[in-house]
C-alpha cells in the first residue's frame, strides 16, 4: 500500500540548532544510504551515524542519522531521521536532495496515517497525537498522552466487551435452542446488563461533552447594561487596558475579546456592548451581536451595579440569561450596596475581583467537569459515534421492555457494535482518514 518513500521537515520551519527531517517507506535506509556518507546499510536499528549529506559528491551539510529497521517503528515501516544544522536555507538544502534522489514530500498527518494503517496505532490515538501538539494547558496535554498509551482504546474495548456478551448470550439461544443445558433468555433477563451498560455509555458522554471546556478554554461572555462596570471587569481579569472605560454609557459598541488562565482553567473572555434599547445604528448592531453570544457562551458573567437599585433593563438580562452557565456579579462595591440581590460582589475599578476568581475556579474545577470518570472521549466525532451506539442500545432496550422476542433485538445491538468499532477506526473510510489527517502538522 505504502511503497513510496515519504521525506518531510519534522521540525519547526525557523532557525534554530538543530532541524529535523524524516523519511519513511520501504527501502529508506538505502535510500539515503545514496547520499550519506556514514555506513547506515549494516547498522542494527535504532543507532546513530555521524557522517555528511553530500549532493554530486559535494558535501551539503554535517549530520547526524538515526535509523529504524523492521515494523516497530512509529509507521510501522523503515525509517530514517536525519539531523541537521537548523538554518532554514541549509534544511530546505538538505530537503531538497532527499526530493532529488526520489523521496515523495509528505502531505499533512501521512506519518501518522501510515502508523495508522500498518497498524501501530487505532485512530483515537492518532487522534490524540494532533491533539497533544495543539494543547494548551495540562489538562489538555494529560488528557492526549492518556490517549496515545491507549486509554480511550482500553474503555471502548471494555464496553465492546460488555456487549458482545450481551449479543453472544442471545445468538446461542437462536443458534442452540434444542440445547437442554442452555438456559432460555428472555428480554427481561437482557435487561439489567443492558441498562448497565446504557449507564456507562451515558457517564462517558456527559464527561466527553464537558471536556472542550478544559481543552479549549471556556467561553467567557461579560453582558450588562452601559456603564455597569463590564469593561473595566475584562480589564482587570487581563491585567491590561484592553478595553476603554468612560463615564459615557455605550461606549463598548463592538465585541473585546482576551484570553487568560487561572490555574489550569483557560476563559476566552468577551466584552459586549451595553444592552439597552438604542436607536444608533452602530450601538444596536453590537446589542444584537451580544444577544446571540449569550446564547452560544459556556459561562455567562451578568455585571450588575451593586450600588444601584435594579432597573427594568437589569431585569430583563436576568430574564434573558436564565437558562445559561451564570455568575451574577454585583459591581461597584466600593460606591456602597443598594439591592438585594444574590450574586459575587466586587469592584472591578479598585481591582478587588478574586471572590469572582474563586466562584469560576470552583464551577469549573475538574470533577465537577469530568463527572469524576477517566474514561473520556477526546472530540466529536468520537462522541458523535458512542451516541449512536448508544441510541441502538436504547431501541434494544425499549424492546426488550416490550417483551420482543430476542431475535428482533439483535440487530440494534449489532448496530452499537459497528459504532464502538468505529470510535477506533476498524472501518473507517478513506475519505474519513484523509479530512482526519489533512489537521494534523507536516512532518507528523
Amino acid at each position: 500500500m505504502n511503497e513510496d518513500i515519504i521525506v518531510a521537515i519534522a521540525t519547526s520551519r525557523l532557525e534554530a540548532a538543530i532541524s529535523l527531517i524524516r523519511l519513511s517507506g520501504k527501502g529508506s535506509i538505502e535510500f539515503v544510504q545514496q547520499f550519506f556518507t556514514g555506513k547506515i546499510i549494516n547498522k542494527e536499528s535504532h543507532t546513530i551515524t555521524y557522517g555528511y549529506i553530500q549532493d554530486q559528491g559535494k558535501k551539503v551539510d554535517e549530520v547526524l542519522v538515526n535509523i529504524y529497521r523492521g515494523k516497530k517503528t512509529f509507521t510501522g515501516e523503515e525509517m530514517v531521521e536525519i539531523n541537521c544544522h537548523g538554518g532554514i536555507f541549509i534544511t530546505q538544502k538538505v530537503l531538497n536532495v532527499c526530493l532529488k534522489y526520489g523521496a515523495r514530500l509528505a502531505q499533512r498527518g501521512e506519518f501518522s496515517k501510515r502508523a495508522f494503517l500498518n497498524g501501530r496505532i487505532d485512530l483515537s490515538q492518532a487522534e490524540a497525537i494532533s491533539d497533544l501538539i495543539s494543547a494548551k494547558n495540562d489538562y489538555a496535554s494529560e488528557l492526549a498522552l492518556k490517549g496515545i498509551q491507549g486509554n480511550i482504546s482500553h474503555f471502548i474495548e471494555d464496553l465492546r466487551e460488555d456487549l458482545i456478551q450481551i449479543i453472544t448470550q442471545i445468538e446461542v439461544n437462536i443458534d442452540y435452542p434444542e440445547y437442554e443445558d442452555v438456559e432460555e433468555l428472555t428480554a427481561q433477563k437482557l435487561l439489567p446488563r443492558s441498562e448497565q451498560l446504557q449507564a456507562k455509555m451515558d457517564k462517558i458522554i456527559d464527561a466527553s461533552k464537558n471536556v472542550h471546556l478544559l481543552k479549549d478554554g471556556i467561553s467567557t461572555v461579560i453582558i450588562g447594561r452601559p456603564n455597569v462596570g463590564k469593561s473595566s471587569l475584562l480589564n482587570a481579569l487581563l491585567q491590561e487596558d484592553k478595553a476603554i472605560v468612560t463615564d459615557i454609557a455605550g461606549t463598548t459598541r463592538d465585541i473585546v475579546e482576551g484570553s487568560i488562565r487561572l490555574d489550569n482553567i483557560v476563559l476566552n473572555m468577551i466584552d459586549t456592548a451595553g444592552i439597552r434599547e438604542t436607536n444608533d445604528v452602530v450601538e444596536s448592531i453590537g446589542v444584537n451581536k451580544s444577544k446571540e453570544l449569550i446564547k452560544r457562551a459556556d459561562l455567562v458573567l451578568l455585571v450588575i451595579d451593586g450600588s444601584k437599585p435594579l432597573t427594568k433593563e437589569d431585569e430583563e438580562l436576568l430574564e434573558l440569561s436564565k437558562d445559561t452557565t451564570r455568575i451574577i456579579v454585583l459591581n461597584k462595591e466600593d460606591q456602597g450596596t443598594n439591592n438585594d440581590l444574590d450574586g459575587i460582589t466586587i469592584s472591578a475599578k479598585q481591582n478587588h475581583i478574586q471572590p469572582l476568581i474563586d466562584k469560576m475556579k470552583e464551577m469549573f474545577a475538574l470533577g465537577k467537569i469530568t463527572s469524576g470518570t477517566e474514561d473520556i472521549l477526546a472530540n466529536a466525532r468520537q462522541i458523535q459515534l458512542l451516541e449512536k451506539a448508544k441510541q441502538s442500545l436504547q431501541i434494544a432496550i425499549d424492546a426488550m421492555h416490550q417483551s420482543i422476542p430476542t431475535d428482533l433485538i439483535v440487530e440494534d445491538l449489532y448496530d452499537s457494535w459497528e459504532n464502538l468499532k468505529e470510535i477506533l477506526g476498524e472501518q473507517a473510510k478513506e475519505d474519513l482518514l484523509d479530512e482526519l489527517f489533512k489537521r494534523f502538522c507536516i512532518g507528523k
